[in-house]
């Protein structure tokens, strides 16, 4: 007897994560993007303002069209099934939460007159997380060398030599908040790995 074929949510994390950009992005296109300065972008504003602390991770929801958008849902759907396989639903959901929040600070410390938004931070995280399989204890892996060398060059390059309407920082925070998560959950899961024998 065949069985049917049906749909597989297999990313919770990455789809849930999708499904509200393009919200946030209907939202903006209904709202004449009013809704993106209010809540799906980043930039210095009162302390005292609750709406300030919402923005340091909501800001990655925001995007300023729809080529922005499906620019960044390509890259997170290729490579955040793999991630949150790997390391599980909640991880990867504290992955875009901690990339978020630190992009957010440094936009609001060193770029005060800067409204950021856009998922493009958590890509460059993806990139470099998935480019990292530690096999054995104390090696770091050429390939993650070559990625890191290759994107972080490229952003650091872009951001010295190009006007743009590029955020460099953004994706070179995000690649450095990927490497450095990435090194912590391989290494916690070569402890899992080594218990479970």
């Amino acid at each position: 007897m065949k069985k049917k074929l049906r749909l597989s949510f297999n990313a919770p994390a990455v789809l849930g994560f999708v499904a509200l950009c393009v919200i946030a992005q209907v939202i903006s296109l209904l709202t004449g993007g009013q809704s993106n300065r209010t809540l799906f972008s980043v930039y210095r504003s009162s302390m005292g303002d609750p709406l300030t602390y919402v923005r340091l991770f909501t800001h990655v929801l925001g995007h300023a069209g729809w080529d922005h958008l499906l620019g960044n849902m390509m890259y997170i759907l290729i490579l955040g099934p793999m991630i949150e396989e790997k390391y599980g639903t909640g991880t990867t959901v504290f992955i875009i939460a901690v990339t978020a929040l630190v992009i957010g600070i440094i936009n609001m410390v060193f770029f005060p007159g800067v409204r950021l938004l856009g998922a493009s931070g958590v890509v460059f995280a993806f990139i470099l997380i998935s480019s990292i399989t530690i096999r054995e204890d104390n090696t770091i892996p050429v390939t993650f060398i070559l990625v890191a060398v290759l994107y972080l060059g490229q952003q650091i390059w872009q951001g010295l030599f190009q006007q743009d309407n590029v955020s460099q920082m953004a994706h070179i925070a995000g690649g450095a908040v990927g490497a450095g998560l990435g090194f912590l959950l391989g290494k916690a899961q070569q402890k899992k790995n080594r218990s479970s024998y």
